[in-house]
């Protein structure tokens, strides 16, 4: 089956006899997929960053390019790149908080807190760690100022 991208209109497509749906976007882990899926720019940044850190497993494996041939040992050098390339989420479902207090300037210091740990991830210096933490702070106060006057 050839799909045109000029035609408006597309057939549905089969396999094994059954007649697949195409959607416009779903919600797949979090992250929202569209139709026309393009890798995103940071795909590239986490690759780079995959390929140093198997190069270090390899330099302390003795140098070998070929991981090793036991699937114990090669799935645990995956899983170890993913732990540090990717990092790990806590596992914990998020509990429904009120948000009555929320607003516009609370939301933009949220944003602005957020980048800043992104970036702090990212690059683990001291003066992104310095700037996280005083949005940190000024983001808790904002909230607890808020709250107070809701009150």
């Amino acid at each position: 089956m050839v799909l045109k991208e000029s035609s408006g209109i597309r057939s549905p497509l089969n396999i094994n006899r059954s007649s697949l749906e195409i959607i416009k976007s779903t919600k797949f882990l979090g992250a929202h997929l569209a139709e026309n899926f393009t890798w995103s720019l940071n795909t590239s940044s986490i690759s780079k960053r995959a390929q140093q850190h198997l190069y270090k497993l390899r330099q302390a494996l003795g140098g070998q390019v070929v991981l090793p041939d036991d699937w114990e040992t090669t799935a645990e050098v995956i899983r170890e790149t993913g732990r540090k390339v990717l990092g790990v989420s806590s596992g914990r479902r998020k509990e429904d908080k009120d948000t009555w207090w929320w607003n516009e300037e609370i939301q933009d210091s949220i944003q602005r807190k957020r980048l800043a740990k992104k970036k702090w991830d990212m690059d683990r210096t001291e003066e992104n760690r310095q700037e996280y933490k005083e949005l940190q702070r000024r983001v808790k106060r904002e909230v607890s100022k808020a709250k107070q006057k809701g009150i």
